[in-house]
This record gives structure tokens, C-alpha cells and sequence, in this order.
């Protein structure tokens, strides 16, 4: 029937896909279907009468109010796809002829919350692996919006559960039920914002705490703090690399002595398309997309490029699941020094390279050159470093 939604069939075909993300629209009575793995493309949407009954089926099952197209609304959906339990994020939002809706898909089935999986290459996955085990400090992982940032730090978590310590998050929203683990979600409707619980949670004597973002500079400081006294504090930020983050804490205003002093490292993360591994063939790009990677042919002769042709497995798109690329700046004498002195990015980067920081670029080849991923996709998630 045309409500009836409780086993949604782009859902379905889209969480197979491995997106991440299903998009409706719903202008003047048409109803406009996209998803995304990172990239938008064009879904064959459901027909044009059922566009107003699937919107507001999706309100229902998401507990959100059916009669206001006014307002932006948030909520959650939690069901059944073929066995696997699924977790949906939706988001409402009006627009000037008609309701935006957004289904980002949480399925525990599809994203395995260990390190091991990720995409670390093995020496940066050992060095962070020392890094969170470490009793105090901070770490950051920064990246944009949906970049994976919540995945590696759930990873992180997952390890040190199993180690005889008391761990606390607090997260806006809480995408992932971890056993073991205190899960707190923000409500800022009622003033528990991440500066609040975080106070809360420094009371209930936790080793080790997640804070879902940094968002100001009030949250920094009682995260810095609960270093300062013996904790591990793992965060997140939006920034573009990793180097940049310590230049947007110093802009909110925190100190550059509190962050030498509690700062132990940043990872950055972005995420990359994966070739389909069923339509994957090998080929040779144009010397002008080499070029944008800062490549010759010569460097290129004895490498094997691969894309994906399209096929039925991926819906034509080349691409099946995605994996991140990682660059870690762990703190040394020379970038604290770097830090104190208010130095630039630019030298904080050069600093973290020449202390064997493998850059995003960097890493993004591996995956190129292993055949995981397309050049593309390279192009568009990393900067050429000067």
C-alpha cells in the first residue's frame, strides 16, 4: 500500500551497495530519489503518487511530527532489512517546493568497528594503536563531515574495552551501541551540551572518555583539563588535515602551552570510493590527471592503474564500499616548539614530514597503486603538498 514502508526496497538495494546515505525529495508532488558513498548519483525513484505517503511514513516510523512542513526535523529509525539491523539517522528539512529528506544508514552488519579494517596502512595502525594506550592526553581525529571520524574512533574504543579501564562518550547522537562502554547522548533542547556532560562525566571516574566534537572553546578547555588530571581524551574536529587542527584550536582560543602540555597526537582521515573488485580492469589515465597528482609517466611505467567499467554488483558505478586514507602527526619536541613559538601550518606540517608523517596524498597513492581505488577519487579527497 502506498504508506506501508516498513521494508523499504531503495533502503534495502542501497545498504547491499554499502552507501551510507539515501536522499528523497519531494518537489510539487514529485519525488526525486538520490544516494550517496560520497558522490551523489540518481536513483530510479519510486512512483510519483507514493511521493507524499513515503515522506510521511518516514516521519512516522522516525517519530516526528507528520503535520509540520514549516521546520527542520531530526530523528531515528531502527528496523529489520533481510536480517541485519539497521539504523537510520533522518533528517527533514523544508525547502521553497516541497520536504528534503535524508537517510543516513547505520547497519553494524556493513561497518566492522575495528582497526584492523579501516585502512591503516600497518605502520601508522601500530603507532596509533601505542598512542591510545597511552594513560593520558588528548587525541583528535579530524576530518570533514562523514569522513569515517566516529568508525575509527569506535574502533579505538572497542580495543580498550577489553582492557580493565572505565569508558565513558558522550556523543550527538550515539551512532553505535558499544558492550562494555557508557554511551551518553547530547541534548542541547535541555542544556546537556558536551561542555555540560562533560563535566558530569569527569565525576563518575573514568579513565578514558570520548567527546563526540570539539565544537568551542569551552568544551576544549574541560577536555584539556580532564588530561591535565590523568585522563585519555579522544575527540573529534573539522578540520582539513592534521596539521591544521592545532592551528584551529589556538583560533578558539586555547593556549598554546595547554596544548603542548595535553596534545599527544592527530590523525586525519578522509574517505575513498573502493573499485568494484567485479568490474575492476586496469588502464592508463590521461597525463593530465597523472599531472594533478604530481606524476610523470616515468613514475607511473612500472605501476598498474586500475578503474571500475560498471557493473549489475555495483549499480553501474564503478565503486563498492569505501576506505580511509589516514595521515598521523604525532607531538615531538620540534612541533611543540613549533606550537609555543606560533608557528604556522605550513611549518607544523613540514615538521610532522620530516618526522615521518606519512601524508593523506601519500597515502592515497598506496591505495591507487594497490588497485583499491580509482585516481579520481585520489584527486578529490587529498591536496598536492608543496
Amino acid at each position: 500500500r502506498a504508506g506501508q514502508v516498513e521494508r523499504p526496497l531503495l533502503v534495502e538495494r542501497e545498504r547491499r551497495l554499502g552507501q551510507r546515505l539515501v536522499a528523497f525529495h519531494v518537489l510539487d508532488q514529485r519525488l526525486d530519489a538520490l544516494a550517496a558513498d560520497g558522490v551523489l548519483y540518481e536513483m530510479v525513484p519510486p512512483p510519483r503518487h507514493l511521493a507524499v505517503a513515503i515522506t510521511t511514513r518516514i516521519k512516522v516510523m522516525a517519530d516526528l511530527d507528520i503535520a509540520e512542513r514549516r521546520m527542520p526535523q531530526d530523528g531515528r529509525i531502527q528496523l529489520s532489512i533481510g536480517g541485519h539491523p539497521v539504523d537510520m539517522r533522518v533528517s527533514v528539512l523544508p525547502t521553497m517546493f516541497g520536504e528534503s529528506v535524508v537517510l543516513r544508514i547505520l547497519d553494524r552488519s556493513v561497518v566492522m568497528l575495528d582497526l584492523d579494517v579501516v585502512g591503516m596502512d600497518p605502520t601508522t595502525l601500530a603507532e596509533f594503536r601505542k598512542i591510545i594506550r597511552r594513560p593520558n592526553g588528548v587525541v583528535l581525529v579530524t576530518g570533514p563531515t562523514g569522513c569515517g571520524k566516529t568508525t575509527t574512533l569506535y574502533g579505538a574504543l572497542n580495543e580498550l574495552n577489553e582492557i580493565t579501564d572505565k569508558v565513558i562518550t558522550t556523543e550527538d547522537p550515539v551512532e553505535y551501541d558499544l558492550d562494555g562502554i557508557v554511551q551518553i547522548p547530547i541534548d542541547e533542547a535541555i542544556g546537556n551540551t558536551f561542555a555540560q556532560c562533560l563535566r558530569s562525566i569527569l565525576r563518575q571516574d573514568p579513565d578514558r572518555i570520548l567527546v563526540g566534537e570539539i565544537r568551542d572553546l569551552e568544551t576544549a578547555e574541560i577536555a584539556i583539563q580532564a588530561a591535565l588530571t590523568g585522563h585519555m581524551v579522544f575527540s573529534t574536529l573539522h578540520t582539513n588535515d592534521a596539521p591544521s587542527t592545532v592551528t584551529r584550536l589556538r583560533d578558539m582560543g586555547v593556549p598554546p602551552f595547554l596544548l603542548t602540555a595535553t596534545l599527544e597526537a592527530v590523525l586525519g582521515q578522509r574517505l575513498v570510493r573502493k573499485i568494484c573488485p567485479s568490474c575492476r580492469e586496469e588502464y592508463m589515465p590521461p597525463m593530465e590527471k597523472l599531472a594533478e597528482l604530481g606524476l610523470r609517466a616515468d613514475d607511473v611505467v612500472d605501476k598498474k592503474i586500475y578503474r571500475g567499467r560498471g557493473c549489475e554488483t555495483c549499480n553501474n558505478t564503478g565503486f563498492k564500499g569505501r576506505t580511509a586514507l589516514f595521515e598521523l602527526l604525532e607531538m615531538n619536541d620540534a612541533i611543540r616548539d613549533i606550537i609555543n613559538d606560533g608557528g604556522s601550518t605550513q611549518r607544523l606540517r613540514t615538521a610532522a614530514l620530516q618526522s615521518g608523517m606519512q601524508p593523506l596524498r601519500e597515502a592515497g597513492l598506496e591505495k591507487l597503486f594497490a588497485g583499491i581505488t580509482n585516481i579520481d577519487e585520489v584527486i578529490r579527497e587529498t591536496i598536492l603538498e608543496e
